[in-house]
Formats: C-alpha cells, structure tokens, sequence
C-alpha cells in the first residue's frame, strides 16, 4: 500500500511539475506576444485613437488653435447645430454626394474594359500597366497636366473644340458649373486603373467550365455575361464599391491643388471644408464637429451596403 501511495505522489509532484513548467512556458510565450504587439499597439492608441476621442470631445466645445487650452469653452451640441445652417458646409455635402456618381461610372467603365482585355485582346500586360500608370502616378502632377489641359483659352481640350467650330467652349474648372464634373472625371481617370486590376483578377477566378457549359446551351456573350460574370464578380464590385464610396469623402489633393473648393464653393468638399476651418480659420472645436459628421455619414453607408450585400453578393 505504502508503495502505491509513495507512486501516487510522486506522479501527482511530476504532474504538478509539469503542469507548472507548461503555464511558465505560456506565460514567457504570452509576454513574449505582448512586446512583440506592443509596438503596434502604442502607435496605433497614439495615432489613431487617441486623435478619434480627442475629436468626438473637441466637437462639442469651441476652441481655436491660437488660444490657450484654458480657454477652451463647452458649448454642447451648438457646433453640430451651427453646421446645418451653414451654406458651405452644406454645399460641400452637396458636392459629395453628387462625387459619388464617380464610383460606380468608374465600376462600370473598369469591368467592362477588364472583360475586353482580359478576352480579345493581345499584349494584355501593356494595356494593364497603362491604365494603372494613373493611379500609381503622383495626384499632383496629374492635377497639375489636367490643370493645363483644361486652360480656357490656351489648353488642349478647348483649343481642339475650338477648330471643330465650337466658339465657346467650357471654362472647366474655372466655371462653377463645369468644375465638379472636370474633377470627377479626373478622379474616375486615376481610379479606373485600380478598378481593372481588380476586375481582371475576380475575372480569372471564374472557372471556365461555366462558360462552357453556357456555350453548350447556346448562350450568347451578353448572356453569358449577365448571367456568370456579372454575378461571379459582384464580391469584387462590393470590395469596389465600399472602397470607391469612401475614397470619395477623403478627395483632398485633386482639390487643393486645381480648385481650392472653388469657384463660389462648387467644388468644396467636406474633408477640405474641414481641413480650411481646421488649419486655415484655426477653429478647432467646429472641424472637429463636421469630421464626426463625416464619420457617421461613412459609418452609416458602409453598414446600408453590408446589409444590402446578402441580395446581390454571389460568394
């Protein structure tokens, strides 16, 4: 008996050895983790969420860059009231939600160069790189070329209209009712190129037995369009489309550099209408304001498309 309990305790003592050894060995793992995080994590808090609660606080209180922290003054929802009496602030939410027209002309133009090139076309890598060139390029120097391009009286483009008989062409971005749309259509330029990519990727990952299958049945080539491509790519178009829709509330340089929101506020949008208050009126607490704002209205579409996915993302 004395034998069967001294082997008892001793499996229990090298259980317990072990036991203590493994929970050391996980707790040396788990540091080891956490300094290896660690780095991340503090650049992430410094970075990133520390700047988001110093935002969503500073909105509701008035306070300029040039004041004193002292004199930092709550003054509750008065900021956010103050926003939708204000005509700019307004226009330029306008003017986004008009500049995300931009996102699905740009889809549409993107799959259906992707779908030509990817099937009847030869040297297919030159095509790629040319169309992308324009999203890989610098936007200012893109801004800078289209903003000779749309010269009212010496550019390309109006001297082209001009000796086709066109006496007066468009001003572009120097007219109030051009210069949205010439900025649009610059911002659909540089993105079709990333869009192709993408499309033409989510196009060779369909299998070409369905195709085939289609051919059999005597399927044209719009059908079987409609009814493979288009819906064996709808993952693509939905990775597309919540990253052009919130692309086009961050359109900053295109702005800063061709228009600076104007002429009369017809191109503002609402992340250079903030970042005018912010850094150029140095009203802290009101910027503050329309980037929570602006936060919600990006929160908001993105949690409307993930719910409308399930009806037409084919996974």
């Amino acid at each position: 008996m004395s034998t069967k309990a001294e082997i008892t305790s001793s499996s229990k003592v090298k259980r317990e050895t072990s036991n203590k050894k493994k929970s050391s060995l996980q707790k040396s793992e788990n540091l080891a983790g956490v300094l290896f995080v660690a780095p991340m994590l503090i650049g992430v808090s410094i970075l990133v969420l520390l700047p988001i609660f110093a935002t969503f606080t500073l909105s509701f209180a008035d306070w300029k860059f040039i004041q004193n922290i002292d004199q930092l003054k709550w003054v509750g929802l008065d900021n956010f009231k103050e926003l939708f009496n204000d005509r700019v602030f307004l226009k330029s939410l306008l003017n986004n939600g008009i500049f995300l027209f931009t996102v699905p002309i740009c889809m549409i133009i993107s799959l259906v160069l992707a779908v030509v090139i990817d099937k009847s076309v030869y040297m297919k890598s030159y095509f790629k790189v040319a169309f992308f060139m324009p999203y890989i390029s610098s936007v200012v120097a893109i801004a800078v070329v289209w903003q000779v391009l749309f010269h009212p009286s010496a550019g390309p483009i109006n001297q082209t209209l001009m000796s086709l008989g066109i006496t007066d062409p468009p001003k572009w971005i120097a007219d109030p009712q051009f210069a949205l749309f010439s900025v649009m259509l610059i911002q659909v330029w540089i993105s079709v190129g990333f869009n192709l990519i993408i499309y033409i990727a989510g196009l060779q990952s369909i299998p070409k037995e369905l195709y085939e299958a289609a051919e059999m049945d005597g399927a044209n080539s719009w059908d079987k369009f409609r009814k493979i491509t288009f819906p064996m790519v709808s993952p693509t178009s939905f990775f597309l489309l919540i990253t052009g829709i919130i692309s086009t509330f961050k359109v900053f340089d295109l702005i800063a550099v061709l228009t600076k929101g104007g002429p009369l506020h017809s191109t503002s949008m609402l992340v250079w209408h903030l970042y005018d208050t912010a850094f150029v009126n140095l009203d802290i607490g009101y910027s503050s304001a329309m980037a929570v704002i602006l936060f919600f209205i990006v929160f908001l579409i993105t949690i409307f498309q993930w719910l409308g996915q399930k009806k037409w993302v084919n996974y």
